[in-house]
């Protein structure tokens, strides 16, 4: 017998904050419709699928917007050796604006707040997306600021944040051109 829990209501997330000590921006313009990248991006769980550096994402809970509690971790990489990561968040998708956001509630980047955004650009046949992280860094006396804006940001999370963006977009771009190819790991998509 199968048992399934039924979805949670969704994480109710605010706005992104402002004014926190690291950002980092990732964007391009994606060569295909919003919907297409959109909903690629929105199925976590099928990243692995397409991305090399990308060692498991797995809901815990799932909500009834498509977010829940989801549990994921990626290499850094470094040349050929690749540094783990593991995080922890909140997940929630605005099918309407459209927009994914994330709030971390483990791991280092605890409080992390991640925000995807997409507009249509070009008459609507590409799309706009922007990846934003903005966070204070971890809870460690005197260096937790420092060690956010000068190595976590642009070394990890951006290393992780600018491969998951070009990833998961040539992947909108193939389907979206209806063209089949293979993915990062060799698959026929």
């Amino acid at each position: 017998m199968i048992v399934t829990t039924p979805a949670r209501q969704p994480y109710v997330l605010d706005r992104m904050p402002v004014g926190r000590a690291m950002t980092t921006v990732d964007e391009r313009t994606v060569r295909a419709p919003v919907r297409t990248i959109f909903d690629i991006v929105r199925a976590v769980e099928h990243w692995p699928g397409y991305l090399g550096h990308y060692r498991y994402v797995r809901f815990r809970e799932r909500a009834t917007d498509g977010g829940g509690l989801v549990e994921m971790s990626a290499y850094r990489p470094f040349g050929p050796l690749g540094w783990p990561t593991w995080w922890l968040s909140q997940m929630t998708v605005d099918n309407d604006t459209p927009a994914i956001r994330f709030h971390h509630v483990g791991g280092i980047t605890k409080e992390m707040d991640v925000e995807w955004s997409f507009r249509p650009v070009e008459d609507g046949r590409a799309t706009h997306v922007q990846l934003l992280h903005v966070w204070n860094g971890p809870e460690w006396p005197l260096i937790g600021v420092f060690a956010a804006t000068t190595v976590i940001g642009p070394v990890f999370v951006h290393g992780i944040a600018s491969r998951t963006l070009a990833g998961l977009a040539a992947v909108a771009e193939r389907e979206g051109s209806g063209a089949r190819g293979t993915d990062v790991r060799g698959r026929l998509t």
